[in-house]
């Protein structure tokens, strides 16, 4: 499938996560990466996908000889960006400009100078050189058969010190042959209502197809986003998940979404919408980023429910309480239990757990006592579903779901002299009428408890071998005897292909970790289908 057979060239989404969403700091990504990534995008829709500055630094080089090699794109286009040739030179025998060419690919974006105290502090020329450095590097660029894009760089900061001279490098780039000019707020310190003033004043004054790309420094790069494309602006410039230097850029998918669904304005192949939640999360998985809960659409919070009030709504009808229906972006709506709980929570919960509380308003009314009751002493259900499910469970069948019966535990952490440390941990359980004893070693106490437990229950539940700790939290709450304080432990267990969290509290942390690691395996045991030892 080609980009024309899936949408006309009339506005364009442009990612820029391999350059400038890399700048992000914490983020470092390899030539795979970048690979993988792109192929996301593509998949996703977007329609062009710059790679990276080749000439300037090898990787980036490497990235676009591989992916013309190893990717079919089926709706990007693959773009290489630089700078316009230096001053004093021509754009022919710039090698930056030859690096460009080299790169092989069908679309360049050029950076140029469009506030005139950068090109006089900055690149030390004059403001007249700098125009023939844009109408060169355009018009050769052109004449070698590429799709010219050029970046003003600082445009909005260069507007309000000189707006004529701002204006003419967009009319030197666009009479030289470029297809679009991009208005760049550089520094991200832009408002709303000074971004659509502006770019309708430069749209009018100067004829060119106009982009933007904004920057989140005020927190207001998607809306100064679309500000722009209600001012006419017909390319928006982009990164997944707002990734970019400083706090980032305009972020990809709620300006999409936004485009979509506000505007309803096609901008994405059919279909491509509901797989924005999935690609924003392999994005973050291969930058090695935690996606971001609260994040619009596609967080996994941006449909969660908490109040009791909104329960009682959403029950009537979820639109209530949402704006969009998540499955739309790819999302779900999730209920969240806590003390604010009411009984349209709990039910709803339950229906989203799979257990039937049949409308049952006394059973409903202890499930949510039992929650206020366990969140005034420190649990939390909020993130720790598998938790709540036993509670509920429990709650309805009468009596707590067992695979065995701890009898006692202990863990011993010995400080030797050449200051090395050792963990071992014992733990005396039945299951199935047998009493064992086991007893192992691990690279903490809490580790040393897990394994302990899996020696002791393996051989009545094998599927225990696939279990796998992901992930561990600790919070000391607040309270008045200092190291006597509360603790809560959050654990996050996996099978390989579903995740569950658990949750324990109290006065020490191994006792908090053991309480969530017995909720761990006996959900994870229920998932599995075994049924109960008693």
């Amino acid at each position: 499938m080609t980009t024309t057979e899936v949408l006309d060239d009339s506005f364009h989404v442009f990612d820029t996560t391999l350059r400038d969403g890399a700048q992000r700091e914490g983020i470092n990504l390899t030539v795979a990466d970048k690979l993988t990534i792109a192929r996301h995008l593509d998949d996703f829709g977007v329609g062009f996908i710059e790679g990276g500055w080749p000439g300037a630094n090898p990787r980036d080089t490497e990235f676009f000889a591989r992916a013309r090699a190893e990717i079919d794109f089926g709706n990007a286009q693959l773009v290489a960006f630089g700078a316009t040739r230096r001053a004093g030179g021509s754009a022919a025998e710039d090698p930056q400009v030859r690096a460009l060419l080299e790169s092989g690919a069908p679309v360049i974006t050029l950076v140029a100078k469009s506030h005139d105290r950068h090109v006089e502090l900055a690149l030390r020329t004059t403001l007249e050189e700098n125009l023939e450095m844009v109408r060169d590097t355009v018009s050769h660029l052109v004449a070698q058969g590429r799709r010219v894009f050029v970046d003003c760089e600082h445009f909005f900061d260069g507007y309000r010190a000189n707006a004529e001279y701002a204006k003419s490098v967009v009319r030197a780039a666009h009479e030289a042959g470029a297809d679009v000019v991009v208005l760049c707020d550089t520094n991200g310190g832009m408002l709303p209502p000074q971004v659509t003033a502006t770019v309708a004043t430069v749209l009018a004054d100067t004829g060119a197809r106009l982009g933007i790309h904004a920057q989140d420094d005020t927190g207001c790069a998607v809306a100064n986003t679309l500000a722009a494309v209600d001012a006419g602006a017909t390319h928006v410039q982009c990164t997944a998940n707002g990734y970019g230097e400083r706090v980032g850029n305009a972020n990809l998918f709620p300006v999409v979404a936004a485009l979509e669904i506000k505007y309803g304005r096609t901008v994405l192949p059919p279909g491509a919408l509901a797989e924005m939640t999935r690609i924003s999360h392999a994005i973050a998985e291969v930058v090695n980023l935690t996606p971001s809960t609260h994040q619009p659409y596609v967080g996994v919070s941006a449909f969660a429910h908490k109040a009791g009030l909104h329960a009682s709504a959403i029950k009537v009808d979820p639109d209530l309480y949402q704006h969009i229906d998540p499955e739309r972006v790819g999302n779900t709506m999730r209920m969240l239990v806590s003390d604010m709980a009411g009984r349209a929570s709990i039910e709803l919960k339950g229906k989203e757990l799979g257990v039937d509380l049949g409308g049952d308003r006394a059973l409903i009314s202890r499930v949510v006592e039992r929650v206020k009751e366990r969140e005034l002493q420190g649990y939390t259900y909020e993130a720790a579903d598998a938790s709540f499910e036993l509670l509920l469970r429990a709650e309805v069948e009468g009596r707590a779901r067992r695979y065995f019966r701890t009898e006692s535990w202990r863990a011993i952490v010995e400080d030797r002299p050449d200051g090395t440390h050792a963990n071992e941990a014992t733990v005396k359980l039945w299951a199935k009428g047998e009493r064992i004893v086991a007893t192992a070693e691990g690279n903490g106490p809490v580790n040393a408890l897990d394994r302990a437990l899996r020696v002791a229950l393996e051989r009545f539940y094998p599927q225990l071998a696939r279990f796998e700790l992901s992930d561990y939290k600790v919070r000391i709450l607040e309270g008045k005897h200092g190291t006597q304080s509360t603790t809560r432990v959050l654990i996050s267990t996996t099978d390989g292909h579903r995740e569950w969290s658990t949750v324990g509290v109290a006065p020490n942390v191994i006792a908090a970790s053991w309480q969530a690691l017995e909720d761990a395996f006996t959900y994870g045991l229920l998932r599995a289908g075994i049924e109960p030892a008693e």
